[in-house]
């Protein structure tokens, strides 16, 4: 009689299988919730003056305001 050789990996493939996709879930879910949290409770940033652009401002010249036409400059 010939004994049969099973391996006990062939039995554990799905076992092993269903456990390694529960802790890849389980892995990309926790850096998901921890990436939501962060992102909710993050501080506003703060804005130093000297990186804002001054807006460029509006002259009125006399010819154009008797035309009735502005002049942005």
């Amino acid at each position: 009689m010939k004994t049969k050789m099973l391996s006990p990996m062939g039995s554990l493939h799905p076992f092993l299988f269903f456990a390694v996709v529960y802790v890849v879930a389980l892995f990309f879910s926790i850096f998901i919730c921890s990436s939501l949290f962060y992102s909710c409770n993050a501080s506003p940033s703060k804005v130093s003056s000297e990186s804002l652009v001054p807006a460029e401002k509006t002259v009125y010249t006399a010819a154009s305001v008797t035309k009735g036409t502005v002049a942005i400059r």
